[in-house]
């Protein structure tokens, strides 16, 4: 082989995928995703473009493109979207696993920009009323602080304490102890 016929091979080599993004167009078509008006999908020309059905083709209603269809809780405070965190005895400090909790509690948080959260702070039976709320409080404010230092907007935050006013477990184990020890988390719009 010749040097001019290497050289040649290697320029074509190295513009091969030029050439062919520029006789392709060298645009790339969205993915196709229907909306709940039309089974059609718009591309980046604006045109419409009918969706063929398939496994991997779903309507995307408008509200939960905008992150607006979630459930919030019940007036009773319990349910909702977002897992509790729980704590030590007489502890405010978020363990390992609040955190990771948290982590994915401010995930979904960050993708809902419609919903609002109360952070709740709750205590176990032992303990005076007026400690309770202050450890609830410390509690909530713990939580809210990490929510916020993972990117939650501070402004779509509240807290409040109920101290041992709410126990999720009337219990008097030490299994029902830890699960009042809590961080409930209250979403609303």
């Amino acid at each position: 082989m010749t040097r001019r016929s290497r050289l040649l091979i290697a320029l074509l080599v190295l513009l091969a995928p030029a050439l062919l993004m520029s006789a392709c167009g060298g645009k790339k078509r969205g993915p196709a995703v229907a909306t709940g008006s039309g089974s059609s999908t718009g591309s980046e020309s604006g045109t419409e473009q009918p969706v063929d059905g398939g496994p991997d083709i779903r309507s995307v209603d408008p509200d939960s493109a905008a992150g607006r269809d979630f459930p919030i809780s019940d007036p009773s405070g319990e349910g909702g979207p977002l897992e509790d965190i729980h704590f030590q005895y007489d502890q405010a400090d978020l363990t390992d696993q609040a955190r990771a909790i948290l982590e994915r509690n401010a995930q979904w948080i960050n993708a809902h920009p419609a919903a609002k959260v109360r952070v709740e702070g709750h205590c176990d039976e032992r303990g005076t009323v007026e400690y309770n709320l202050a450890l609830g409080e410390r509690r909530a404010q713990s939580t809210r602080e990490y929510l916020v230092s993972l990117g939650v907007a501070a402004d779509r935050l509240a807290t409040v304490s109920y101290g041992k006013e709410r126990p999720l477990d009337t219990g008097a184990s030490e299994s029902s102890h830890a699960r009042n020890r809590r961080a409930h988390f209250a979403v609303s719009r």
